[in-house]
């Protein structure tokens, strides 16, 4: 297996709040039309798409119930203290929840937390030690 990932699919309860956040809420690009069944937003190097959660279940075989916390976080590292603070800003301005504020972090970085609409945590992190490309 080579080392990438192509998409990202998030489960979603209500596809268009979820395109709504994504594509007006952070500004990321789509060519998402109303009524279709599945969005896909161009991220640098990968996809995201949003596809409902009951039909991603069932695509995957497997039980369409969700825990609080599914294992997994998304992480968007920005290149300084600052653009954190206004990428977690953005974020709550399109209707997401906060989960921790952006603070020092242990290792030596700035991290914080905030949930989409359906829940999926997303970190917001500036790394030190993590070159941005």
């Amino acid at each position: 297996m080579e080392p990438r990932i192509s998409i990202i699919t998030l489960g979603v309860c209500d596809l268009g709040r979820s395109v709504k956040f994504y594509r007006d809420g952070l500004k990321l690009p789509t060519n998402y039309k109303e009524g279709e069944g599945i969005a896909f937003f161009q991220l640098t190097g990968t996809w995201l798409a949003l596809y409902p959660s009951d039909s991603l279940a069932e695509d995957a075989a497997l039980p369409p119930e969700r825990s609080i916390f599914g294992g997994f976080t998304l992480a968007h590292n920005v290149a300084s203290k600052a653009e954190a603070d206004a990428v977690i800003a953005e974020a709550l301005a399109a209707g997401a929840t906060l989960l921790k504020p952006a603070a020092d972090t242990f290792w030596g970085g700035y991290s914080g937390y905030f949930a989409d609409p359906d829940g999926h945590p997303w970190e917001v992190a500036w790394n030190p030690y993590f070159p941005m490309e």
